[in-house]
């Protein structure tokens, strides 16, 4: 059993789940390239190898179950490939079936015998998936009742879709007995450690472009003082240092008007004002109209800010080494460009040689990880959830957890 905030989450091991037929929820929804319909990356495949091995190796009959794209778009595809692809990383063959709730699907899983895992066909491809409802909504439709009693357990092991109220992930909960798949277990455990009373001091680093969602994280983090210090990078450092009152100067305050972030600049006053721990960069790397790069302060800036500077790597590098917990999601410059990836590396290898615990999350922050780097999962997570982590931090409810703890109340009696 894992608690994170007033949530009980059922695990493996809580159920005598050996020899039964479980319906397992994965995510591994990945980018297709469009010309080819062919996928680009399968490390979310890869991730979900070990939930579906360790059920085998107890003799579980597993039926398993995803989601890739959205009708009507580019990536809406078989799983055909997905299943090839899983089976070489279980090590044992993850057949095929071209159906999800159809007679084939249900037979196919009838006849499934122990130790043997099907992969059924995008989850998606039912119209019912498509819709965001209660748990008590969803545990009705007819995706539910056509596979629920044809399994003993449901384990979600989809954190990424976390954040979706869809039949797949908080219908079968109600129904049936339910737990937390490893790679849903080893997240919750992870982010339990942001709320923890008892993990502190606490860092956050928060930058990137997506400058609405992260202000709604920091609010949440300063109205209930989980932070002890939040260390800002890109768009979101320029708006507050606005706030603030520093003048970036007229090529930086256009950026934010065409982004249209200048209408955020009370609401992150407002922020500061509350007495929020929040870091600005005392200096920048900005590239000049001539396309020469330069280290300058804060309030002298005569570029396009591209990068956080070096005193504040140096500064930021020193308050995240007093961090018990750091969390970093978003990156500190614009790293398309490969001159400005210094500042977020730096935090990156600050962080990762810290003596805190360590919380990587968002896809670009994520990115930016050395590939030679080891990571020990004991002192650093690197997150598969880009909105349901998003929404985590925000202090918003995700959908999946609250159905799989709804669960655990139904089969135990406790509140």
């Amino acid at each position: 059993m894992i608690k994170v905030a007033d949530l009980n989450i059922p695990v493996i091991e809580d159920f005598d789940i050996n020899g039964r037929k479980v319906l397992l929820r994965i995510d591994i929804n990945s980018p297709v390239d469009r010309k080819t319909g062919k996928l680009l990356d399968d490390s979310r495949i890869k991730a979900h190898a070990e939930t579906i091995r360790e059920l085998l190796d107890k003799q579980n009959s597993v039926v398993i179950i995803s989601h890739q794209g959205r009708p009507g778009d580019d990536d809406f595809i078989s799983l055909e490939e997905h299943s090839k692809i899983l089976s070489k990383y279980v090590g044992r063959e993850i057949e095929f079936v071209d159906d999800v709730i159809g007679p084939y699907a249900r037979e196919r899983i009838s006849k499934l015998g122990k130790g043997e895992a099907i992969l059924l066909e995008n989850v998606r491809i039912v119209s019912e998936e498509l819709i965001e409802a209660p748990p008590q909504q969803q545990s009705k439709t007819f995706l539910v009742k056509k596979l629920a009693p044809l399994v003993d357990f449901y384990i979600n092991d989809a954190f990424a879709t976390a954040h979706r109220s869809q039949p797949s992930l908080v219908g079968f909960p109600l129904v049936k007995p339910s737990a937390a798949g490893r790679i849903m277990e080893k997240e919750v455990s992870a982010l339990s450690k942001i709320f923890n009373k008892e993990d502190s001091p606490k860092i956050f680093v928060l930058g990137g472009s997506k400058v609405s969602d992260t202000l709604k994280i920091i609010e949440h983090l300063a109205k209930n003082r989980v932070a002890d210090r939040i260390l800002t990078g890109g768009l979101v450092a320029e708006l507050f240092a606005v706030a603030k009152g520093i003048n970036l100067g007229k090529p930086n305050m256009q950026v934010l008007e065409n982004k249209g972030l200048l209408s955020l600049i009370p609401r992150a006053r407002k922020i500061l004002l509350s007495g929020a721990p929040i870091e600005i960069p005392v200096d920048f790397t900005v590239e000049k109209p001539s396309g020469e790069l330069s280290n300058e302060p804060e309030n002298n800036v005569s570029g396009i800010i591209k990068d956080i500077g070096n005193t504040t790597i140096e500064i930021y590098s020193s308050f995240i080494k007093e961090g018990k917990v750091i969390t970093l999601r978003g990156p500190m410059g614009v790293i398309e460009d490969e001159r400005f990836r210094i500042g977020t590396k730096s935090l990156l290898k600050a962080s990762i040689e810290s003596p805190g615990y360590v919380i990587i999350g968002g896809g670009h922050m994520i990115s930016m990880l050395d590939k030679d780097v080891e990571i020990n999962p004991n002192k650093i997570h690197v997150s598969t959830g880009g909105g349901a982590l998003l929404l985590f931090l925000a202090g918003d409810k995700l959908p999946a957890l609250e159905a799989l703890h709804m669960s655990w109340v139904m089969q135990s009696g406790k509140s």
